[in-house]
């Protein structure tokens, strides 16, 4: 799976947007389904391959990741090695990084 998102309040069964890949032929899928349908793919045995995001959370290896640090980077990557005055002003976007147990690391804009 690569989201899950939530719906718009509705009575009835607890649906939830799911989008996902197929691992054999990749090709991508996105329709409603039901929360517990989700829930039994998610809680299966063994790693969940890919990265899932789920409202504000990131899952990683079937488990929520954790804040690990927050930090600035520039937006513009070096283009050489060489000191060069380009005349560009330093822009600064501020992250967090999340990482999962198995030392995967993502870093988001906070």
């Amino acid at each position: 799976m690569d989201t899950i998102e939530s719906i718009e309040p509705h009575a009835g069964e607890l649906l939830v947007f799911v989008s996902y890949t197929c691992s054999r032929c990749e090709v991508s899928h996105a329709h409603t389904a039901a929360f517990h349908d989700v829930a039994g793919v998610l809680n299966r045995n063994g790693t969940v391959s890919g990265l899932l995001q789920f409202g504000g959370q990131y899952f990683h290896c079937g488990e929520p990741m954790q804040f690990a640090q927050s930090s600035v980077r520039s937006v513009y990557a070096p283009m050489s090695t060489e000191d060069v005055d380009d005349g560009l002003l330093d822009v600064y976007v501020k992250t967090r990084v999340i990482q999962c147990r198995c030392g995967f690391r993502m870093e988001l804009p906070a």
